[in-house]
């Protein structure tokens, strides 16, 4: 079975109620406090590309950081967004939930069943 990781802030809602559906799960996970031990830009790139997505579709829009760079309505490629979110961690969206060659966002929380159960 593959391993699973969260990538979370510990304060974040949305991550404590994640954190807690794996843990009832009886889910075996590793936890990461992407505040504490920073995602790397290389992982960054590998859990974007897992979930399928494009780079800037990861970013937290409501955030001070966000809107203190001017980040609406400009065009960045993957590495432009990834080095921001690198760079200031509070850009990214979470939890992000890792298994294997998977990854997703999981907002709403609820998401976590679907993914796990798969």
């Amino acid at each position: 079975m593959d391993s699973v990781t969260i990538y979370e802030k510990p304060t974040c809602t949305t991550c404590r109620e994640v954190h807690k559906a794996l843990t009832e799960s009886r889910v075996d996970f590793k936890a990461v406090n992407y505040y504490v031990e920073p995602i790397s830009k290389s992982k960054l790139k590998e859990l974007v590309r897992k979930m399928g997505i494009k780079a800037p579709e990861l970013f937290r829009a409501k955030e001070d950081i966000y809107k203190q760079l001017k980040l609406a309505g400009r065009i960045l490629s993957d590495d432009q967004a990834i080095d921001l979110m690198v760079k200031h961690p509070d850009l990214i969206q979470r939890p992000i939930v890792e298994k294997g060659n998977r990854a997703i966002l999981a907002r709403p929380a609820e998401r976590i069943k679907e993914f796990l159960s798969k």
